[in-house]
């Protein structure tokens, strides 16, 4: 065995004991790179890594060619950095059930959040609730947009009679990190909930996502500002 080999045997059994609790960011990522790299010493690579990207996140967030660009990344080797946060949405989406009832912002926003861990584009998903405002089924409906302003209302109406919904939650990302509404989010959401209302059903809120925080439009007030 050599001195590579008993480090990477130490690193996986203190993450098998005690899993990534202790561990620093380039501790973390060279435990990632021993299955993209077997036969090499990563330490240096994943230092240099997490120092241009400045952080464990950063580099999960870089673009693939950026990746590829730093000296000993490959290909295979960017693809599994891209990788870790797409499992992790999915993995979260996953756990996420669809017994769920959503009867505050609270259980609305733990409910979405990890639909949208890792997406770097505007994307927008859609709840469809029954009259107990239990989760009958949550759809992504556009992603790659600049705005919602240009999703369509009407495919928002169609899944909501497809689904027999009574109530409907929209949610939607802004990738550039600040959760707060723009003008054009308030304007598209009464937009929506006015052609909601004209099937009988109800928008109960919009959830913005921004990494791991989120607001409702409906707290925030800007529903009750408009219907008057």
């Amino acid at each position: 065995m050599g001195i590579h080999d008993g480090h990477r045997l130490r690193v996986k059994r203190r993450f098998l004991e005690s899993g990534l609790d202790g561990f620093d960011e380039h501790t973390v990522l060279e435990l990632l790179l021993f299955y993209a790299i077997p036969r090499a010493d990563v330490n240096p690579l994943a230092h240099s890594l997490v120092s241009k990207f400045g952080s464990l996140a950063g580099v999960f967030d870089a673009p693939i060619e950026e990746l590829m660009a730093v000296d000993g990344v490959s290909e295979n080797t960017a693809t599994l950095i891209k990788l870790v946060p797409q499992l992790a949405r999915q993995y979260m989406v996953s756990r996420a059930s669809f017994d769920d009832i959503l009867t505050s912002t609270e259980k609305a926003g733990a409910f979405l959040v990890p639909f949208f861990v890792g997406e770097r584009d505007e994307t927008v998903y859609m709840v469809c609730l029954d009259a107990k405002k239990k989760v009958l089924s949550c759809k992504r409906l556009f992603t790659g947009s600049p705005n919602i302003s240009l999703l369509s209302v009407r495919k928002i109406v169609e899944n909501a009679l497809t689904y027999n919904a009574t109530y409907v939650i929209i949610a939607h990302n802004h990738p550039s990190g600040i959760a707060l509404p723009s003008r054009e989010d308030i304007d598209t959401t009464i937009r929506i909930r006015e052609a909601l209302a004209g099937v009988d059903v109800e928008l109960v809120d919009h959830i913005i996502v921004a990494d791991d925080d989120f607001v409702s439009v409906a707290d925030s007030g800007f529903l009750e500002k408009r219907a008057h």
